[in-house]
């Protein structure tokens, strides 16, 4: 039997990873290891300065004590499997909310799927995109996320992962219903339009405050291939391939003259 790990950033009770969960059953053996708390843009971080702990909930599902999904990635392989005995494919999400363009930097979602291919072992990282606060989760819940991780999975499992190493794919899913779904297609990160948004607030004592307000979900027109904003906005699931080398090669020749 095939054996499937999930993580995901949005905490071990997100719906979406149960959602994700209950698809992927069907198609193997699912082991489960989520942070305890919400660690959106999270990034790929590694606690390294305080223990862990594994709490287990039910039979192979576990929540990781205040880790990051990179925490629960590396302890999962590390300490639940063994070298003999590795997961077929680790699967992140289902993201609330879209991780594409530069956002992909910032993503706990994507550095679950980060951390399984620097491990060796081939990923995917899925996100379901909302619009109106989310009125459109509620709307369609995860249905198509649903379908659409099952049929890559099982195209994976029947054929073989069409990455080299240290590459996973970012799979981000439009806000609408299955039946209007135009299909899949493969996709660049695009370049979001990105703003400041930092709401000033006074606690009772009357310290100022800061907090962080979500992003519009914009975009840059750029030339060439199709971007993951592009095709989801027509419709589309987006699937892009993400490699974990940032060497920009194109400026190396200009550096090296520079310096």
């Amino acid at each position: 039997m095939k054996q499937i790990l999930i993580t995901n950033d949005d905490g071990f009770e997100s719906k979406a990873l149960h959602a994700l969960a209950e698809a992927l059953r069907t198609l193997g053996h699912v082991t489960i290891v989520a942070p305890t708390t919400e660690k959106s843009a999270c990034s790929h971080s590694l606690t390294l300065t305080r223990p862990l702990h594994f709490v287990e909930l039910t039979e192979d599902f576990y929540k990781l004590d205040d880790g990051t999904p990179t925490d629960c990635v590396f302890l999962a392989l590390n300490k639940l499997f063994d070298e003999k005995n590795k997961p077929d494919i680790v699967i992140s999400g289902i993201n609330i909310g879209a991780n594409m363009g530069e956002d992909i930097t910032y993503s706990g979602t994507a550095a679950g799927a980060m951390e399984a291919v620097l491990q060796g072992i081939p990923a995917i990282a899925i996100s379901q995109v909302y619009s109106n606060n989310k009125a459109s989760i509620e709307a369609h819940g995860y249905k198509l996320a649903q379908q659409s991780i099952v049929d890559l999975v099982k195209k994976i499992f029947e054929e073989d992962f069409p990455l080299p190493e240290r590459k996973f794919l970012n799979v981000n899913i439009p806000p609408i219903a299955p039946e209007a779904c135009k299909g899949f297609k493969i996709t660049r990160a695009g370049n979001k339009q990105y703003g400041f948004h930092a709401e000033i607030h006074y606690n009772p004592r009357g310290l100022e405050y800061y907090w962080i307000g979500l992003p519009k979900l914009e975009w840059l027109n750029t030339k060439g291939h199709i971007t993951d904003f592009e095709a989801v906005s027509e419709g589309y699931i987006s699937i892009t391939p993400i490699h974990l080398d940032m060497t920009s090669y194109d400026d190396i020749n200009t550096l090296e003259g520079w310096i």
